[in-house]
This record gives structure tokens, sequence and C-alpha cells, in this order.
């Protein structure tokens, strides 16, 4: 590959990487071919970026854009999460009647039954998400959503252990994709500081469904003739199936290929993404981002929360409504009593997605804020008597407010991430974490401590104690790059800005993205500085775009009209040193 130099006509100079072929490709045409479909469809309507900012500088059209896209794909994403938290705890609601007599399993086994869950999660998870990536990703949701409402019915004719994790893990499989994918559409669809609250707003479904759940289980509970159980997995089944019908229908698979929306919003839509320095959607998987994804030490503590977090989940979850089981001695009024912890857990996720949308710089804040509630919640639960059942009951109904924390970090990788491969790897890797956390999380429950379960809440203080100081940490972390990118005072033109988010630049290489409380940006030395580092650096740039040495023995390199030239040899023992040097500088050793 070569990179050569065009010039514009302000007389600027700009760089163009050309792909070297056997065809006759210009220049032009080997940029194209790594751009985003969004710049590709703002040349094919002759839309240039200060038109697009002309349009967007319209307030109106801008609010007016906002509440469409939140009428048309809001319901969608709330109704789907919402039916997929109720599928996921159908195993809970069936346990408080006759699942664990009629399905021969025991309360070790219900253990791994909810850990299973998770393994296929696990495994399944990337593979769908760069399926999705590669292929239309409201088909692929919708047929994801139909093929788990089928195993959930399914279900309902398994008798013993075996069969019963068989369908769990197929069930984990089928879900896997579903809060990824709703996140990267999230960041697709809303600007940064709009993200949040809506992410809230699908999530905090798991508060709804867990009411519905609670209602559907109690209306079932009320047959007689038929195993409650079975009903349960059966009715939910086919509402999801159905469910995934309409989806099919209705849910867009991208912002070009939305029905719903006229060229116009469109436009505007592909303009907001810009905005976010993140781009739109870009289908080839460069590999070069997810390397760069694997180094980002901010992915890595996202990862460590999420882990921490979920491993509360993966006990609190599946064992709550055993919890409050053992304070009475009816099944169906375990059910009613646990239908206002749902309640709860829709106003913290509510509250805590508004306050971060509504104030600067904060979401760090918010999740220590609400990891509080958690923290006096489980206290409750491990040191009150039993004979307490209102002082017990209220330390269930706040625990969850760990939820809205992981809300926030969960939206972090696709918000703060630029380049779609690298966000989708980000996003696989934090959720990576969310399977492992609902993994281990049910085994501290033990069945001898119930219905205390001593070993459970001491994990939650612990991992709540791990969370706060992660937090901290990448609190510390994102102002830090604040700081060093303001230093530098690289303001770019906003035409360039805006080519580097639609050809799908990564965080690290376009270096006029800010997060939330995020630096985005790759170290470069000023212009006068033509020393090892300026080359370093340069290469390093080259590194992130996955310029890779071809038959060509050499590379020229444009950087402040010096040109360097590096044999190939020379290069692959320069990339060597690179790796070495960008992970220490970002670990804080100055070495640049």
């Amino acid at each position: 590959m070569l990179l050569e130099e065009k010039k514009t006509d302000e007389g600027k100079t700009d760089t163009m990487l050309a792909t070297v072929s056997g065809k006759e490709d210009d220049i032009e045409n080997g940029h194209v071919s790594s751009l985003d479909e969004a710049e590709l469809f703002l040349r094919e309507h002759g839309i240039s970026h200060s038109q697009l900012q002309e349009m967007l500088d319209d307030p109106a059209k801008s609010r007016r854009i906002r509440r469409r896209v939140d009428m048309i794909l809001l319901p969608l994403l709330c109704g789907t999460y919402a039916l997929q938290y109720i599928d996921k705890q159908a195993l809970g609601y069936s346990a408080v009647f006759d699942l664990f007599k009629d399905a021969h399993i025991n309360s070790d086994e219900y253990s791994w039954l909810a850990s299973i869950f998770y393994f296929g999660y696990l495994f399944w998870e990337y593979p769908a998400n760069l399926i999705a990536q590669r292929l239309p990703v409201g088909t692929v949701i919708s047929c994801f959503v139909i093929a788990w409402g089928a195993i959930l019915m399914i279900t309902a004719a398994c008798n013993n252990f075996t069969g019963m994790a068989i369908c769990r893990f197929l069930l984990g499989c089928f879900e896997a994709p579903i809060t990824p994918c709703f996140m990267m559409i999230i960041a697709m669809w809303y600007l940064r500081q709009e993200q949040p609250f809506r992410a809230g707003c699908f999530y905090c479904c798991n508060g709804i469904g867990s009411m519905l759940g609670g209602l559907i289980s109690f209306a079932i509970g009320q047959l007689n003739g038929f195993p409650v159980w079975r009903a349960v997995f059966l009715i939910c089944g086919g509402v999801t199936v159905l469910w995934g019908g309409i989806l099919l229908l209705f849910l867009p698979n991208s912002i070009l290929s939305a029905k719903r929306f006229t060229i116009e919003e469109k436009i505007l839509l592909i303009g907001r993404g810009k905005q976010n320095q993140t781009g739109i959607l870009n289908r080839s998987i460069k590999w070069y981002q997810v390397r760069e994804a694997l180094i980002d030490p901010q992915v890595w503590l996202a990862f460590l929360f999420v882990l921490l977090n979920e491993t509360c989940n993966g006990g609190v979850a599946n064992f709550g409504k055993l919890i409050i089981k053992g304070l009475v001695s009816s099944p169906l009024l375990a059910t009613a009593l646990g239908i206002p912890q749902g309640a709860f857990q829709v106003f913290f996720i509510l509250s805590g997605t508004y306050l971060s949308s509504r104030f600067k710089n904060i979401r760090t804040i918010i999740m220590v804020i609400y990891l509080l509630p958690t923290v006096i919640g489980v206290c409750l639960l491990w040191q009150l008597p039993r004979t307490n059942r209102y002082g017990v009951l209220f330390g269930y109904y706040i625990i969850g407010s760990y939820v809205t924390s992981v809300v926030l970090c969960l939206q972090m990788p696709s918000s703060n991430t630029g380049g779609y491969t690298k966000r989708v790897t980000a996003t696989a890797l934090v959720f990576l974490a969310y399977c492992v956390g609902n993994i281990v999380g049910p085994h501290a429950f033990l069945a001898k401590e119930a219905p205390v379960y001593e070993t459970g809440c001491k994990l939650i203080l612990a991992c709540v104690l791990g969370q706060m100081a992660c937090t901290v940490a990448l609190r510390v972390l994102l102002i830090r790059r604040n700081k060093r990118r303001d230093a530098e005072g690289v303001v770019r033109p906003q035409g360039d800005a805006d080519e580097q988010v639609l050809a799908d630049l990564t965080d690290f290489e376009a270096r006029t993205g800010r997060s939330g409380i995020g630096y985005f940006g790759i170290l470069q030395p000023s212009e006068n500085d033509l020393g090892f580092a300026a080359q370093l650096l340069r290469l390093a740039y080259l590194l992130h775009l996955s310029v890779q040495p071809t038959e060509q023995t050499e590379m020229h390199i444009l950087a402040a009209d010096n040109k360097y030239v590096l044999p190939q040899e020379q290069f692959n023992q320069q990339a060597l040193v690179l790796v070495l040097v960008l992970v220490l500088e970002e670990l804080g050793f100055g070495l640049l």
C-alpha cells in the first residue's frame, strides 16, 4: 500500500490511502472501499459535509427526528427486553412451584441450570455479534427472538436435568446477541448525550419484565389439572415467538435501509452519528481494530466492572425468589411479594440514566452512588432475622440498584469507542464478563445456608467494593486522557473530522473525539519534532490503519512535509518496539 497526497480546492494537503492492486483503481476508489456505508450514502445523494452541518444546525429538525426515532425504535427494543427478562427468569418463576419435584432436580442442579444459560451466552455471543455485523441486524435479532421462544416452549417437555440443561444452553445462545446489538443500535441512532437515557429505557424493562413475569406467574398459578411450571414455559415461549414475527416486520436493519424514514431524515440521522465521532456502520471486519480494543485499558476496566457486577446479579436474580419463599409458605404469595422489586429497579434505572444524560461528566459518579443501596440491601438480607419480614423484603427490593451502574457501564464501549469493529469487539469483551459473572454468582448461594445465604451475601459485598474501585480507576483514566488531549491543543478542521468519522476510524485514530468523560486519540508529536519518536508515532498511525508491507520493499510515510523510507526488515523491527512503547505510554510511563 502507498500513502499518497491529494490537493484539495483550498490548497491544503489531504492524505489518502490507496490500495495497490492488479486493477487500475484510482486513489479515490481505494479510499471509498474503507469508508462506512453512511459516507457512501451521502456521496450518492450529493450531500457535502457543509450542507449536512447546515441541516443539523436546525434545532426543530433535530427534535423532530429524535421524537420520531423514539416512537419507532424504543417500543420494539423495550418489548423485546421485557420478554427477554421474563423468559430468562422463567426458571426462577417455575422453581417457586413444582419444578424441583417434576423435573427431578435438586438445589445444586438448579444452580447449574442458572449458570448453563450463560455458558451458552458466552459460547455464542461474539460469533452472533459478528453475524449481526455482516448481516442485517434487525433481521438477525428477529430470528434469534423467534428461536429462543421456540426453545422455551420445548423446555416444558423436559423431565430431567439433562434435557433442561440442553434447553438452557440453547436459550443462552439465542439470547446472546440481544443486549450487545441493542447497545450498538442505540449508539447508531442517538447522539452520545441521548444514549444513556435511551439505553436505560429498554434496560429498565428488566424491572417491568420482573413485574409482568410475577403477575403472569401468579395468574398461571391458578391453573388446575396442568403442571404450573410447564405452563409458564409454554405461555412465555409462545408470546415470544409472536413478538419475533412483529420484529421481523418492523425493526429496521440500519438507518440507511429503514423504510419508515425519508431520505432527508436518513441524512439527518447520519449527521447525528457523525457528531458522535463514532461512525454509523461498516460491514467489513477490521482485525487491527480488534487488536486495538485488546490493548485499551478502558475496555478492560469496563470488563472487570461488569464481571463483578454480574457476579452479584447471578446470585440475586436466581435466588431472590427463593429468599422470599423462605419468608412465606404459599408459592403464590412468594410470587406476588417479588413484584415490587421490579418497580424499584425501574425507578433506579430511569433516575440514574436520566441524571447521567442531564448533567455532564457524572456517569462514573452515578455508577458509584447507585451501588450504595445494594450495600444496604445485602446487609439487611444478611443480618436481619427472618422474623423481620418487612426489613428483609425492603433489603431485597433495593438490592437491585446495582443494575443502574451496569447499564451505564455497558453503554461505554458503544458510545466511547470509535471504529465499528472495535466497538463490536469491546462490547463483546464486556459481555464476556457479563456471562462469566452470571456463571459464578449462583454457586456462592449454598443450599445448606438457605434462606440467609451468608456466603452469597459476603460475595456481593466484596464485588460491590471492587466495582467502586474499578469506577474510580476508570474516571481517573478518562480524566487523564481528556487533560492530555486538551494540553496538546490539537483541533482539526470540522471537515477533516467529518471525513475521519465516516471513514470508520477508531477513537485512537480520530483524535477529535471526546467521550462523556473520555479522551480519544493516539499520541503524536508536534510537526517540528522529526526524530525517532515522530517516525514511531507516524508508524503507529499507519498500523492502526492496518497498513502492511506488500510486495514492495519500502513504505513512504508523509509527515510534516518530510518523507521517511523504511525498508521491510526495519518495519518489522519497529513494529515490535511500537507495541511495547504504546502500552507503556498508555500506562503512564511517559516514554515519548
